[in-house]
């Protein structure tokens, strides 16, 4: 649980190196000191207000190297191998299925972070419907998405915090794309970072870390999952934000896929797979602040497969739909309903506003075109108080939900 409060003073770094002497190098820690707020916490705090705890100090990567034992390096070539077939076998083949999976990699990345919608709230939501607040935040988890894949041809620090900017814009609009000015920990206290489990880098030294990241990230000497995974792991000890630490970060590794060419249209929903090990996500990025970067680097080319999979079984699933609409539909092939029909596979909920907008229908065709959709059992419509029409497609909704719960949000033990 990623938690800030209070003040933080600083005095002069008490280095402590870790333990393990890996060639990878491991945090060191420095001690600073935590000034608590009089008349809040335990009694002990208001009467010690300056307290002192340890935060990391991570190392500076953009030079390292490390060797990769061989079957963590066979592992991380057969899931590229992977990436780039099911890139080059769906890119082109279904064409709005890169949004399909856009949409469900955030979602999935989302769920991560204990933020769960159905597809038809995140639907709605996407229309301007923010009566449910987790829908609007995966809507926005796209947008840091979008803007991730769109700043790919430059990994800048700029562009990481144009991605955080769109997915905080509602949740944190103060915070959103700046800099953390204030310390952050993980642990069961809100109170303070004394404690805690791990506390992340002071503030003053996000700027310096982040551009060394992103320099790491430009190199083109590494195997891509490997760099990508380890620039995520990097990216969430630096813990550059207040909040939407793990989503953005999510958000850079894609970029550096698409930066690197290991993806060219498709997003390989990576955040699906890491969904079904969530704690060994967890021992993973603490391993690799220990000095192992390898659990990080394999759990990433394990998730890669089992995102693969899932997204295959969506990809049957709306194949599946859109055959039973092309016997179901009595219309022209050049009619507007066909038009609908390839909107609809990327957003199962829509208006007559969007209907308007992007397809540049006119009121009139918009309401014949969905009468004969709705007789086709493609979609069903309903009104919404002071929204008005609104349709949604049953069977695309359901291949996005059951590919959520295919994803599943598990634990070990």
């Amino acid at each position: 649980m990623e938690q800030r409060r209070g003040s933080n003073v600083p005095k002069e770094p008490d280095r402590v190196r870790g333990s393990n002497d890996n060639a990878w190098p491991v945090l060191e820690w420095e001690s600073l000191r935590w000034q608590a707020k009089l008349g809040s916490g335990p009694r002990y705090m208001t009467e010690a207000p300056y307290l002192p705890y340890k935060a990391a100090i991570p190392p500076m990567i953009t030079n390292v190297r490390c060797t990769r034992a061989g079957e963590v390096t066979a592992a991380v070539e057969d899931a590229a191998l992977a990436i780039r077939d099911f890139d080059h076998e769906f890119g082109n083949d279904i064409a709005p299925f890169s949004a399909i999976l856009l949409r469900t990699e955030s979602i999935s990345s989302s769920q991560i972070e204990n933020v769960t919608a159905n597809a038809r709230s995140i639907g709605m939501a996407e229309l301007g419907d923010d009566s449910k607040r987790n829908a609007t935040l995966v809507v926005d988890n796209v947008a840091a998405m979008n803007a991730a894949l769109s700043a790919a041809d430059s990994l800048e620090t700029a562009n990481v915090l144009e991605m955080h900017r769109a997915l905080m814009r509602h949740a944190d609009p103060g915070g959103a794309g700046r800099w953390r000015e204030e310390p952050v920990w993980i642990g069961t206290s809100s109170a303070s970072p004394v404690g805690a489990d791990f506390v992340a880098p002071d503030a003053k030294r996000v700027p310096e870390l982040m551009d060394d990241l992103m320099a790491y990230a430009a190199r083109n000497d590494i195997q891509i999952l490997a760099q990508s995974a380890i620039a995520h792991a990097q990216f969430e000890t630096i813990h550059p934000f207040t909040d939407g630490n793990g989503r953005t970060g999510r958000a850079l590794l894609h970029a550096m896929l698409r930066n690197k060419g290991l993806t060219r249209t498709v997003t390989v929903p990576v955040s699906a797979g890491l969904l079904n090990d969530v704690t060994g996500y967890h021992e993973a990025l603490t391993a690799y602040r220990e000095g192992d970067p390898d659990r990080i680097i394999l759990l990433t080319a394990e998730a890669t497969f089992r995102a693969i999979d899932n997204g295959r079984h969506l990809a049957r699933d709306i194949e599946d739909a859109r055959s039973k609409w092309e016997n179901g539909i009595k219309a022209r092939r050049d009619a507007a309903a066909w038009k609908i029909v390839d909107l609809l596979v990327r957003q199962p909920v829509v208006n007559s506003k969007l209907l308007e907008e992007r397809l540049g229908l006119a009121p009139a065709t918009i309401w014949r075109q969905m009468q004969v959709l709705e007789d086709a059992g493609v979609v069903q419509g309903f009104d919404k108080f002071k929204r008005g029409r609104h349709w949604w497609s049953d069977d695309i909704l359901t291949a996005l939900d059951a590919f959520a719960a295919r994803s599943g949000r598990h634990g070990r033990g």
